[in-house]
């Protein structure tokens, strides 16, 4: 466990250290696409040779961070890693594999028509529940994925994204195909804001921890300039889950570069 704890520190220190341009996704001022909503991923990539470290922040002491590569214009790549209990004076309990994330632009945007993107992350969010009935996370991973996103110039930046998935995460006994939406809008420069609403239809059914109201999420990003995105979550406004009463707040910490 010790081990673990430290390759996570140095993997963090490395990244921090390694020097970039910046970069930014939210604002007017973005010079790069968001890759996902809240929870939910849209059609947007990273450029060849640029990279985005993520960690979040989020009940339970729980912290999950990752790194996405732009490999190529058309595809990126990244892996994550995280758990519970990490801050705070329990256990630490790590989950149970590193997520895995690919996605590939199949159609860019044109005028009329959304750009489309196939991928596939194995990354749920939130504490991994370990119930010999569950073995899932607290929300599942998107697995195989299709997403579109289309942006509109209308007093600043305005984008439109939608989905389907089909997450591996079976064991709780619905195995259901889900779809989403989500919308995103600049306010000023450095500042968006974003909605998303994940219909839930793989967590409604078997032993399942949804009721069937959906997800609805929202989000805020500020870009805190060189390269820094700061984003605070209000998660499952709905209630789909038990022990939720306003909303699950989360927090983000995004660094955006070009080596």
């Amino acid at each position: 466990m010790t081990t673990r704890i430290h390759a996570l520190l140095l993997f963090v220190l490395f990244v921090s250290s390694v020097p970039a341009l910046s970069q930014s996704y939210a604002g007017d001022r973005a010079t790069i696409e968001p890759m996902a909503l809240v929870d939910k991923p849209t059609a947007g990539l990273l450029k060849r040779g640029a990279f985005e470290f993520t960690s979040n922040y989020f009940q339970e002491g729980g912290v999950l961070v990752g790194l996405s590569v732009g490999v190529f214009d058309q595809f990126t790549f990244g892996i994550s890693y995280g758990g519970t209990d990490i801050i705070g004076h329990n256990k630490i309990r790590m989950n149970p594999l590193p997520g895995v994330f690919a996605k590939l632009r199949v159609f860019n945007e044109s005028t009329l028509m959304p750009a489309f993107a196939l991928g596939f992350d194995s990354q749920g969010k939130e504490p991994y529940l370990a119930a010999d009935s569950l073995k899932r996370y607290t929300i599942k991973s998107p697995g195989v994925f299709v997403a579109a996103s289309k942006n509109y110039a209308i007093l600043g930046n305005l984008s439109l994204h939608g989905g389907l998935n089909l997450s591996l995460e079976r064991t709780d006994g619905d195995s259901d195909m889900d779809m989403y939406v989500g919308v995103e809008k600049s306010i000023g420069p450095d500042i968006s804001v974003m909605a998303e609403y994940d219909a839930g239809l793989n967590d409604n059914n078997g032993h399942a921890i949804g009721k069937g109201n959906g997800y609805l999420n929202f989000g805020f990003r500020w870009s805190w300039g060189k390269g820094v995105v700061i984003g605070f979550n209000l998660k499952n406004v709905t209630r789909n889950q038990d022990n939720v009463s306003i909303g699950n707040r989360t927090l983000q910490i995004d660094y955006i570069g070009i080596l």
